[in-house]
């Protein structure tokens, strides 16, 4: 998995490529922690996400949890699988996803 971040004022995208599993997860959440102080909108691009497990929807859990604290988040550019999966699960009730 590789972890794109950009910053521009308050508003960080993370852009990930690759999958979203038990082994990468915890590289994705030190990554949103290093991250999040003072963001206020929090943007996950999924455009190059092939699979997200239950331990990558934990991470994004605790993200929202944090940002419904301090700002707003949401998920771009789903592809077919991811958004089944968020669907599934009940993610698409959670999640703001564009």
């Amino acid at each position: 998995m590789t972890v794109n971040k950009t910053i521009n004022g308050t508003e960080l995208v993370i852009a990930i490529e690759g999958r979203v599993d038990t082994t990468t997860s915890p590289q994705l959440e030190r990554e949103i922690n290093d991250s999040i102080s003072g963001i206020t909108k929090l943007v996950f691009d999924f455009s190059k996400v092939e699979y997200i497990s239950s331990a990558g929807l934990r991470v994004l859990l605790t993200a929202q949890k944090t940002m419904n604290k301090q700002g707003e988040m949401s998920v771009s550019n789903c592809g077919e699988d991811i958004m089944e999966i968020f669907e599934v699960t009940g993610f698409t009730d959670i999640l703001t996803i564009n």
